[in-house]
This record gives C-alpha cells, sequence and structure tokens, in this order.
C-alpha cells in the first residue's frame, strides 16, 4: 500500500529533520524550509497532509495553507505553533487547516493528528467518488452522439468498465479518447477512483521514467529529493497513458514489467513496490503496424490490447455534428458571459459539410471562435473560422455546374492537379454538388451526372448523409 505523502515546512532544520525521521516509517515525506520551497513542493506532488510551523522566518504557515487550498486536491494541513500564539492557530483553523498542534511537540499526538486527518481526507474522497460513480450516467454526459457508431461505443464502455481489465483506445487526434477514459474510470467502481493521466509524447525518455515510475534521491542530476511517480499516485485508481506509441524501447520494457508482475521500480532503486492499478492507454498510431515494423514491442502490444475500443472520426458520424454544436455553443455562451446564440441553416450546412480532420476538437474551437466573432443573436458563415468557407469554396471549384455533366474536365485530369483529393471525397462532392442544382430531384441529379438513377441510388447507399441532406423530391 502506499504510504500517504507528507510536507513537513519549518525553518529549523534540526526540528524538520528530527520530524523526518520520527514520521518517515508511516509517511512518504517531504520538508520545505519556507514558503516558496513548500509552493514548489506542493505545486509539483500529489502532497495529502501538510505539517507547517505557523511562523516561518520572514513567511507565514498561513500563506502556506491559503496556497493548498487553491490546488485542485487540497491537502489537511496541521499548523505547529507555540503556546502563547494558540488564537491564531484557531483562526488558521477557521481558514481550513484542520487542527494545530503547540510546541514544544508531543511526537505521539503529532501523529494521532495526523492518522486523523488522512482518515478524514480518505473517506471525503471516497465520498465524492461515490457521488459521481451514483449520478445518472456517471462518465458519459461529456460524451455526446446519437449515431449507432456512438450508441455502439457506449456499450462497449458500460461493458468494460466495471472490470480491472486493461484497455487501449485508438483514434485519430481530438476523437476524444481521454473522455472515454474518464468515463470508463467514472464507472469502474475502483475503491478510491483515483485518475492520473501522463501524456507520454510530452517527456523525454529520461523524464516520462522518472515521472512513470519516480525516481529516489541523487539518482540523476537534479534529482534533489524522492520522487513518487504517477504509477504510485494512481494506486488503487486508475492510470492513463496517452499516446503510448511515443515511448522509447526502454520504458517499453519497464513498463511491460509493471504489467506482467503489478509491481513498480524508482529510478535508482532495485526494490519492487506493490500497486493496484487499471491501466488505460490511448495513441493515435496504429500499434499493430509499429509492432510490425519493430518500432514497438509485441509482447507490451499484447499486454495492452486485451480489450480495444476505436473512436471513430467525426467525417463518419455527420448526423452528430449538429448535436455537438449546438452543445458547444450553450457552453460557450455560458462562458463567454453572452446572451443564447442560434447557428443560421447556412452555418450549420458549412459545419455538416466539412471533413473535420482535427474531429471534434476541432468543432469545438470553430464553434468557440463563432460564437466570440459574432456582434448578434445569430452565428453565420461570416463568423465561422476562415478554413470552413475556404474548404466550401474549393468544393464548389471543383464540382461547379460548369465541370458537371459532358463538358466536364476529366476526373483524372483533375486528379492530377490536384494530388491530395481523395477519389471517393471528390465523387460525394460531385453527386452532393448535381442534387443542390438539381434542388433534389434526382432523376434531374442522375442526367446532370451522367448516370442513371438506379446508380446514383446506389451511390447514395454508401454516402448515407447525401440522402439524408437532400431528401427525394422525384
Amino acid at each position: 500500500m502506499v504510504q500517504p505523502l507528507l510536507l513537513i515546512v519549518d525553518d529549523e532544520k534540526p526540528t524538520r529533520d528530527a520530524l523526518r525521521m520520527a514520521l518517515e516509517d508511516h509517511y512518504e515525506v517531504y520538508t520545505a524550509a519556507n514558503l516558496a520551497q513548500a509552493q514548489a513542493i506542493l505545486s509539483s506532488e500529489p502532497i495529502d497532509l501538510v505539517l507547517t510551523d505557523l511562523r516561518l522566518g520572514g513567511d507565514s504557515g498561513m500563506d502556506i495553507l491559503q496556497y493548498g487550498k487553491t490546488l485542485d486536491d487540497p491537502p489537511n494541513c496541521i499548523v505547529m505553533t507555540a503556546y502563547g500564539s494558540v488564537d491564531t492557530a484557531v483562526e488558521a483553523m477557521k481558514q481550513g487547516a484542520f487542527s494545530f498542534v503547540t510546541k514544544p511537540l508531543n511526537l505521539d499526538e503529532v501523529d494521532l493528528l495526523l492518522q486523523r486527518a488522512n482518515r478524514t481526507r480518505t473517506l471525503e474522497e471516497e465520498n465524492r467518488d461515490l457521488q459521481t460513480r451514483l449520478a445518472p450516467s456517471a462518465g458519459l454526459e461529456k460524451i455526446l452522439g446519437d449515431t449507432p457508431e456512438m450508441q455502439t461505443l457506449f456499450t462497449r464502455i458500460r461493458q468494460v468498465a466495471p472490470t480491472r481489465t486493461t484497455v487501449l483506445i485508438e483514434g485519430e487526434s481530438g476523437t476524444g479518447k481521454e473522455l472515454v477514459a474518464h468515463a470508463i474510470h467514472a464507472l469502474s467502481g475502483r475503491p478510491k477512483n483515483k485518475f492520473v493521466a501522463v501524456n507520454c509524447a510530452a517527456l523525454s525518455p529520461q523524464l516520462l521514467e522518472s515521472e512513470l515510475f519516480g525516481h529516489e534521491k541523487g539518482s540523476f542530476t537534479g534529482a534533489g529529493q524522492r520522487r513518487i511517480g504517477r504509477f504510485e499516485q494512481a494506486d488503487g485508481g486508475t492510470i492513463f497513458l496517452d499516446e503510448i506509441g511515443e515511448i522509447d524501447a526502454s520504458t517499453q520494457v519497464k513498463l511491460l514489467r509493471t504489467l506482467s508482475e503489478r509491481t513498480i521500480e524508482r529510478v535508482g532503486s532495485n526494490e519492487p513496490i506493490k500497486i493496484d492499478v487499471r491501466v488505460i492507454a490511448a495513441t493515435n498510431k496504429n500499434l499493430a503496424a509499429m509492432v510490425r515494423e519493430g518500432t514497438f514491442r509485441e509482447d507490451l502490444y499484447f499486454r495492452l490490447n486485451i480489450v480495444q475500443i476505436d473512436m471513430p472520426p467525426l467525417r463518419n458520424r455527420k448526423d452528430d455534428i449538429v448535436l455537438l454544436a449546438h452543445a458547444f455553443l450553450k457552453e460557450f455562451c455560458r462562458e463567454n458571459g453572452k446572451s443564447d446564440k442560434i447557428l443560421t441553416k447556412p452555418a450549420l450546412r458549412l459545419l455538416r459539410n466539412y471533413s473535420w480532420p482535427g474531429n471534434v476538437r476541432q468543432l469545438r474551437t470553430a464553434i468557440e471562435h463563432g460564437v466570440v466573432m459574432s456582434s448578434g443573436r445569430e452565428i453565420g458563415p461570416d463568423d465561422l473560422p476562415s478554413f470552413l468557407s475556404a474548404s466550401s469554396s474549393d468544393a464548389e471549384k471543383t464540382v461547379s455546374a460548369k465541370n458537371i455533366g459532358t463538358d466536364a474536365e476529366p476526373l483524372a485530369i483533375r486528379l492530377e492537379k490536384h494530388p491530395n483529393l481523395n477519389l471517393q471525397w471528390v465523387e460525394r462532392q460531385t453527386i452532393r454538388k448535381a442534387l443542390e442544382i438539381a434542388e433534389c430531384n434526382r432523376s434531374e441529379a442522375a442526367r446532370l451526372l451522367g448516370i442513371s438513377r438506379r446508380t446514383l441510388h446506389r451511390k447514395l447507399a454508401e454516402y448515407p448523409e447525401l440522402a439524408t441532406d437532400f431528401p427525394s423530391s422525384t
């Protein structure tokens, strides 16, 4: 079991050292001599408990208390004070301190207070997590979608969440892989339900190894104190390893051992530490292809890919675009203090027709742009990002009325001029333009395209979003 993380703050080194030696058997102890050192540790480590002197030379323990309250997961703070400053200590409790203890210290009393503070913190965390798990659709409320692809995704999340199975989420950037990881975690019923996320692509190999597994003091240059790694932080809960395809060969070996043996070793130590962590990994790469290329270990891939969840790109669930757009519209109107706005039909058509290479994340930023740039209640095409209009303009040029029919420039020549065009995309846009010109008259659209009506019907079956956008008039 991972020990609670305790920060001792006192400007007198003998006091710090004595407390550390007395408490380090039951706590992972960090020490600081002043406010700046304490803030640095609190900002970088998930400290559970703080034991701080009220007077720190030119600083005050009250400042540490106030800084701790600004953190996402504030530690419980116990204030040490001289006998004559009890009134000040009582004031500290009014400001949020868990308790206070007077000097000279009774170590048994200190230990008892720390145990109570840690037990209270654990109960509060479990209560918050229980309320989250009992909430309707807990974990799924931030994942929007009504298409069959999304309903399949929701079913898969509900099936895998209650288990302890390792999950691999694959999908393009911006599809919402971390939201799915949060949903699995929220529905998992893990006892403590700590969720710790690590972006494996954001750190160098040495830093990533230290971040994941922690390090001992002096294990490398700059390792001034022992550091608890993300796996230990997530003990009893879930660790989310984003961009897992970016880890180097050495870290792959160490991660494989962790998954196989359920233990970790800090950098600079050979002592195994038992952990109970549910692992969820995500990547925008094809790990199976990387295994074939020899850039990702096959045995690690099999350990990670016990259950795979594939995230559908937004272009494959066009019917969700309007739903997502309206949800983001409401969110950004509220965040920016604006009255409710609406998207005009031309704006919605523009959103729906775009291919969204950046997926849901790109759509979200486009709606935020529209909310900020629109001056009235309506958001029209001109209020949306310019890349949408540019894409629409390019499509119009490619499939204009002049090149539909017998006078059309041969498709092979168009593709030669524009090698980045996708053949299916060109076909879909050509059919779309013909249906627009024919005003949904499918017989006329087929004539413009130079194909039979039966062939057009077959193509519409291949592109169901066109059949939805252009219901038959004859």
